[in-house]
C-alpha cells in the first residue's frame, strides 16, 4: 500500500442538488478505471475537512475513488440560510451526489460505496433502504433512533432546545433569520450534543488551521425525534457494514445493534471506544482496517485499478 505522500491530489468539484451546488473532493487512485467509487459525506453540523480526508486517503491506497461532500447550507456548499440542518434536504443531497458519480467517466457506476458517519451513518441506512443500485454501505456510530438518541440529552437541555426550536420554526414563516444553537456544547450548556466528550470531541477533528462553524439552527430539534433510519435496515438490499461504538453517548448502541440486526446482509463491528475517538489516533486505525477488508470483500479491486500497478 502506498503512503499517503504518493496519492494524487484530490480534484475539487461540485454538483448540483434541488438548485444549489454542493462543494466535494474527488480522489482517484493512481491506474487505470474504472473505479470503485465510495460517496462520503459527514454527520451533525460536520464539514468534510474533518477528519473525512484521512479516510478518503487509506481507501484511495487501496484502489478506490471517493467523493467526499458538504451537505447544502454547510461548508463550502451553496444554500441559504447558512447552518441550516435539514433532514430532507440532507437525504436529497445523498440522491445528487449518487446521481453525479454515476455519470464520471472514471467510476464504474455497478460498484458504488456509500459511507455515513454519525448522522450521515444514519442517511446512508436510509439511501441505501431507497436506492437498490448501492453496492455496499459502510454506517460509522450510526444515529439511527430518534427517540433513543433524543433520551441521551439532559432533560432541561431539551427543553431549552424545544423552546428555542419552536421560536426558530415560527421565526422562519415571518422571514426571520435563524435563531441558532451551538452544534457541540459542553454538558449543561444548551447545545445539539452536550455529552461529556462531545465538545473537545468535536474540535479534535478540525484540521490545524482549519475554520468551523459551531452552530445550526435550533429548528432542527423538532426534526431529530421524528427520524428514524435505523427502520429501514430491512429494506437494504446491499451488503452493510455497521461501525458501532459501545459505549456510544450520541448515538446510543443499544437501538443501533437492534436495528443493525435486522438488516439482510448486516455485519456488524463493536468498538470499545467513544463516539468521537473513532476518528483519531489507534481507534481510527482499528475501524478503517475493518473497513478496508469490508470493502475488499464486497467491492473488489482489479489488479488494473490498484495504485500500486
Amino acid at each position: 500500500m502506498n503512503s499517503s505522500t504518493d496519492l494524487l491530489a484530490p480534484t475539487p468539484n461540485r454538483f448540483l442538488s434541488n438548485g444549489a451546488y454542493c462543494a466535494a473532493d474527488l480522489y482517484r487512485p493512481r491506474g487505470t478505471g474504472p473505479f470503485p467509487v465510495v460517496v462520503m459525506a459527514h454527520g451533525l453540523g460536520g464539514t468534510r475537512v474533518m477528519r473525512l480526508p484521512a479516510f478518503a486517503e487509506r481507501f484511495v491506497a487501496a484502489g478506490y475513488a471517493c467523493l467526499v461532500f458538504d451537505y447544502r447550507h454547510f461548508g463550502d456548499s451553496e444554500g441559504e440560510p447558512r447552518q441550516l440542518l435539514d433532514i430532507s434536504r440532507q437525504l436529497e443531497d445523498w440522491k445528487a451526489a449518487l446521481s453525479y458519480v454515476r455519470g464520471l467517466a472514471d467510476v464504474d457506476a455497478q460498484r458504488i460505496a456509500i459511507w455515513g458517519t454519525s448522522f450521515g451513518g444514519g442517511h446512508v441506512l436510509a439511501t441505501a433502504a431507497e436506492d437498490a443500485g448501492v453496492a455496499a454501505v459502510i454506517s460509522q456510530c450510526p444515529f439511527t433512533d430518534g427517540l433513543a438518541s433524543s433520551l441521551a440529552t439532559e432533560p432541561l437541555v431539551s427543553l431549552k432546545l424545544t423552546v428555542l426550536a419552536l421560536v426558530d420554526r415560527i421565526g422562519a414563516l415571518f422571514g426571520a433569520p435563524p435563531r441558532t444553537v451551538p452544534v457541540a456544547g459542553r454538558p449543561g450548556e444548551t447545545a445539539l450534543m452536550t455529552a461529556p466528550d462531545a465538545y473537545d470531541g468535536y474540535f479534535n477533528l478540525v484540521p490545524p488551521g482549519g475554520v468551523i462553524h459551531n452552530h445550526a439552527a435550533a429548528r432542527f430539534a423538532l426534526d431529530i425525534i421524528r427520524y428514524y433510519p435505523g427502520y429501514r435496515t430491512p429494506r437494504i438490499q446491499a451488503p452493510v457494514l455497521f461501525c458501532v461504538c459501545d459505549p456510544d453517548t450520541v448515538a446510543p448502541s443499544k437501538r443501533t445493534l437492534h436495528h443493525a440486526s435486522r438488516a439482510p446482509l448486516g455485519e456488524i463491528k463493536r468498538y470499545p471506544y467513544g463516539h468521537f475517538d473513532i476518528y483519531v489516533k489507534e481507534p481510527f486505525e482499528h475501524v478503517v482496517r475493518d473497513q478496508l477488508d469490508f470493502l475488499q470483500r464486497h467491492l473488489p479491486v482489479t489488479t488494473t485499478t490498484r495504485t500500486d500497478a
